[in-house]
């Protein structure tokens, strides 16, 4: 009996042992996929911090005007990449000045056709969209792996490694990007106008509503009022027959007259029930 109670401990430890080596090792892994997607990351910054002097003495041959987007661009880029050891918060903030600044930048140039036509320019603009991309991808990949971490950092039992092992939680790397975040504006008074089509006139005060389509003659209303009548017709040679009345007092029928039915369904209703 006191050999089976041994066994039974034994075992609990061992599998205890084994599970608190495999989540710490979760824990390093993690963490090291953490670092190692922020160096990509890093990479990718650096890079644009490349590209952006090229592009400023680019524009700025045709702009030389636009001086203090030009300066605000340099101040802020130097700015980031003195900040390159800081936390991906304050990282974050500075991306967000910088990127903010070159959108600037690049709204000023949309008024200079000549630029906008240079081919330097174009391919420096290209780069600098691919490598935006990039780091717009890195950063997904970053926050997903910090997401994980977090989570198992603050989940039980795991929490219980983490807090023994000093394992801290990682910040996130968010670019606030005010073009993206802002509400589009809508004005229903454009919708369904076309360019260049004429637009329906104006009606007064007081007077119906026309939807523009043309509504057929519905039976039953043929007599109404405000209607107008279809004119007689009658057969060839002034003979008798059908619906039809002879020109000249014979028997017959009134033209056009259909046979009374439902009444005629109201504006916007679908013309049958089922």
């Amino acid at each position: 009996m006191t050999t089976v109670i041994v066994i039974v401990i034994v075992a609990i430890v061992v599998i205890l042992a084994i599970a608190l080596i495999t989540s710490y090792n979760r824990f390093v892994k993690q963490r090291n996929l953490i670092q190692e997607s922020w160096r990509q990351i890093d990479v990718e910054l650096h890079r644009r911090y490349d590209l952006i002097p090229n592009l400023v003495e680019t524009v700025r041959a045709f702009a030389a005007h636009e001086r203090h987007v030009f300066e605000e661009v340099a101040r802020l880029r130097t700015q980031a990449q003195g900040i390159e050891g800081a936390s991906p918060q304050q990282r974050a903030q500075a991306e967000t000045a910088l990127s903010g600044a070159l959108r600037q930048m690049m709204i000023s140039v949309e008024a200079y056709p000549q630029l906008q036509s240079n081919q330097n320019f174009l391919n420096l603009q290209r780069e600098l969209t691919d490598t935006e991309d990039r780091i717009a991808a890195g950063r997904r990949f970053y926050n997903a792996n910090v997401g994980d971490y977090n989570t198992r950092i603050e989940a039980f039992p795991s929490n219980v490694i983490a807090n023994g092992f000093k394992f801290e939680k990682a910040g996130y790397f968010e670019v606030e990007d005010a073009a993206v975040r802002s509400v589009p504006q809508v004005s229903f008074g454009t919708i369904g106008a076309v360019s260049g089509e004429a637009q329906p006139p104006a009606v007064a005060p007081g007077q119906p509503q026309s939807s523009g389509q043309i509504q057929p003659q519905m039976p039953g209303y043929e007599n109404q009022p405000n209607q107008q009548a279809l004119p007689s017709y009658g057969p060839p040679n002034g003979g008798n027959g059908g619906n039809y009345g002879p020109p000249n007092g014979g028997n017959g029928g009134n033209a056009g007259a259909p046979p009374a039915g439902p009444g005629r369904p109201q504006d916007g209703q679908p013309p049958f029930t089922g």
